[in-house]
């Protein structure tokens, strides 16, 4: 069974249409990105994906369940998880508390006023496990703000990481970094997906990452599905190479 099936959702604001018309399947352990010019579309997509938007028309199905009329925090418990553009931090908090406050709402203790010292110390083992697989141990201690933007956005992956998806969507990820940062996020990204077989959806502008990392692309082009395909596809599709990679010769 797919894991995510979008079916012929458009969105509409007004009468501008950002999205229209466009199906996917993601199949369980897929890496898949999403490119496209800016205003394709790719953030609204999305967004209905995991339910900050209503789509004006299709269905969202994940899992087998339609969650399309679900808001975002119960597609969160359904296995979906996502980043931002923007890097969604608590800056004045350190590494360890960041990934903590998911990692207590993901074993269903959000209401809890205290903990028992068993329970405790399995957040603390689970927080343990995530700082190290973020690379972060060396800054588990110090505050997220002070940190460079790739050890913030490396934070926030495993902050959603922490809530257990078994969908985990990134919203480009390695913007506004240099070939360093970009080098160390994009290894993050290929560990758990090769090490946690966790699916992944990306939505990325940087094409060495794109080919790097994906299994299959999906390119939109002003909020309609344009192409699809391995990577080698998508470089030898002339549409993209004309809408996106650069004027076909």
């Amino acid at each position: 069974m797919s894991l995510l099936q979008v079916k012929n959702v458009s969105k509409h604001f007004g009468n501008l249409i950002a999205v229209n018309d466009i199906s996917m399947t993601v199949e369980p352990g897929e890496l898949r990105a999403i490119i496209g010019p800016n205003g394709a579309g790719k953030t609204t997509f999305f967004n209905l994906i995991t339910g900050f938007f209503r789509p004006s028309a299709g269905r969202i199905v994940f899992d087998g369940r339609d969650v399309t009329d679900l808001l975002p925090a119960r597609r969160v418990w359904c296995g979906i998880a996502r980043t931002f553009q923007v890097t969604e931090v608590f800056p004045e908090l350190t590494v360890h508390e960041n990934l903590r406050i998911p990692a207590e709402v993901a074993s269903g203790f959000r209401l809890r006023a205290w903990l028992s010292q068993t329970d405790d110390e399995k957040i603390r083992a689970r927080v343990s496990e995530l700082i190290d697989m973020g690379g972060l141990a060396s800054k588990a201690d110090r505050q997220v703000g002070e940190l460079s933007h790739g050890d913030q956005r490396a934070t926030e992956i495993m902050m959603a990481l922490a809530l257990k998806p078994r969908l985990l969507l990134l919203d480009e990820p390695t913007a506004g970094m240099g070939d360093q940062e970009t080098y160390e996020i994009t290894q993050l990204i290929r560990r758990l997906h090769k090490d946690s077989k966790l699916t992944i959806v990306l939505i990325e502008h940087d094409m060495r990452v794109v080919f790097h990392l994906a299994d299959r692309i999906m390119v939109l082009d002003q909020g309609k599905f344009l192409a699809e395909g391995t990577p080698q596809e998508i470089a030898a599709n002339k549409a993209v190479q004309t809408a996106y990679l650069g004027q076909a010769a």
